[in-house]
């Protein structure tokens, strides 16, 4: 089992989360709760790795840090 950090975002137009799975570019999913939006990720992640390994394309990435942070505009 791997363990991929998520970026976990409120979207207000949405109503709703969104994730980001940073190290896997293109990776994301939403969902209404933050269970729900959970539990797609972690089926958005199975998907993005099988078709990687369908490919022969996967790369092993790691994201050594992470800095969360909040920007006003």
């Amino acid at each position: 089992m791997e363990n991929y950090k998520v970026v976990l975002m409120y979207d207000a137009e949405y109503k709703g989360y969104v994730v980001d799975v940073p190290e896997l570019p293109g990776c994301m999913s939403q969902g209404k709760t933050v269970d729900s939006a959970m539990k797609n990720v972690k089926e958005a992640i199975i998907g993005w790795l099988e078709a990687e390994d369908k490919k022969g394309t996967r790369k092993k990435t790691r994201i050594s840090s992470v800095l969360v942070g909040e920007v006003a505009v």
